[in-house]
């Protein structure tokens, strides 16, 4: 299933909420909310404005870095990386 990024996370969707959430912002960095090498915003943030917890963003954002869409620097945060968008990949959340 494809997401867009202004999409909600629907809680009794078939789709787990990492895998939505995954989709939305992947949506997001092909929209250009987010250019290369800039952070995303933060875990915190990111579960507020959803409505899931931390552990289904850090979940989402794996499958982003697995996917070859974000990439992070310890102590330093999760960016979006300079190959986003080049594979169709999203990773396994």
């Amino acid at each position: 299933m494809s997401y867009g990024p202004d999409d909600k996370i629907v809680r009794d969707a078939p789709a787990t909420l990492a895998v939505q959430l995954a989709g939305i912002l992947r949506a997001r960095i092909e929209r250009g909310d987010w250019q290369p090498d800039r952070a995303v915003t933060g875990e915190v943030p990111l579960s507020e404005q959803y409505g899931v917890s931390r552990p289904t963003v850090r979940r989402a954002i794996e499958a982003l870095v697995v996917g070859g869409w974000l990439y992070t620097v310890p102590g330093r945060g999760t960016y979006v990386s300079n190959r986003a968008g080049e594979g169709d990949d999203q990773g396994d959340v």
